[in-house]
């Protein structure tokens, strides 16, 4: 059992570092910042979770294709103060002290990182910050779902769905459709097995999500998320551009305090 844990973690850590790093070259490297090509009862009750779950994916694309990835991940840590904040003041949940001053740290690291960022981009931070609110909403209604009503799986499957109908409805408003003609790499095999790769990396992530949550603690998953965060922070600065002064690099390294406390608070069930 510990070796399949083992298995089902490091095959989540590895899909996770593979679909933010070809998303990215595919974002930044050829700047294909199309983001409604790349997807592939109780449901009426989901409806609002995947409307957010389409500007999850929407503005996460347009702020990654403009944001260094490890300036990306410290801002979307900050949905956990969202979720923090809305269990201490809406559902008067007990918060431990670990908790409290995660949520401290990882808005303290967003709030100055802006500040530091010598490659500052406003619609970039504009894109991220609603990717982060449309996060912490998601995991607030995921979390007030009622048990029996949906699997996890059922959960992205419907999210999926609604995501190609949505963002192909809307793809000739928002102008991405005829924006896609004049992509300069449109016809070039690099470009296609790129957004294939995407896709796919995408979809097994989406699964060995599932499987590593059906699995193990929610202190167990914390804590292989977090690897994997930080590795993906790591091997993004070896291969893309990023310059990192004294004081963004306090940033991240502030992020990932408030991140390891958040997995500490996890582990202790608080």
């Amino acid at each position: 059992m510990y070796m399949r844990r083992c298995l089902v973690g490091l095959t989540f850590c590895i899909c996770y570092w593979a679909s933010y790093l070809t998303n990215k070259y595919v974002l930044s490297v050829l700047k294909f910042t199309y983001p409604t090509l790349f997807q592939g009862s109780a449901v009426s009750t989901w409806l609002p979770a995947s409307v957010l779950f389409v500007g999850v994916i929407y503005a996460g694309s347009r702020a990654l294709s403009r944001l260094a990835i490890p300036v990306f991940l410290t801002l979307h840590n900050v949905a956990e103060v969202i979720i923090c904040g809305h269990q201490k003041c809406f559902r008067k949940e007990k918060t431990s002290p670990a908790k409290i001053c995660s949520a401290l740290f990882l808005l303290a690291a967003a709030g100055c990182l802006p500040f530091s960022d010598s490659q500052f981009d406003p619609d970039g931070y504009f894109w991220a910050v609603i990717h982060l609110l449309c996060v912490g909403a998601y995991k607030i209604l995921q979390k007030s779902q009622k048990p029996n009503a949906l699997s996890d799986i059922d959960q992205q499957y419907l999210n999926y769905l609604f995501s190609v109908v949505l963002l192909a409805c809307a793809s000739h408003p928002t102008g991405d459709l005829l924006g896609v003609l004049d992509f300069p790499f449109l016809y070039f095999y690099r470009f296609h097995g790129s957004c294939c790769a995407s896709g796919f990396l995408g979809f097994f992530l989406m699964l060995s999500t599932v499987k590593l949550k059906s699995l193990m603690a929610p202190g167990q998953c914390a804590a292989w998320i977090f690897f994997a965060k930080v590795v993906t922070a790591g091997l993004s600065i070896l291969l893309f551009d990023m310059i990192l002064t004294s004081a963004t690099v306090g940033c991240l390294l502030l992020s990932g305090l408030g991140e390891a406390l958040l997995v500490f608070s996890e582990r202790k069930g608080s």
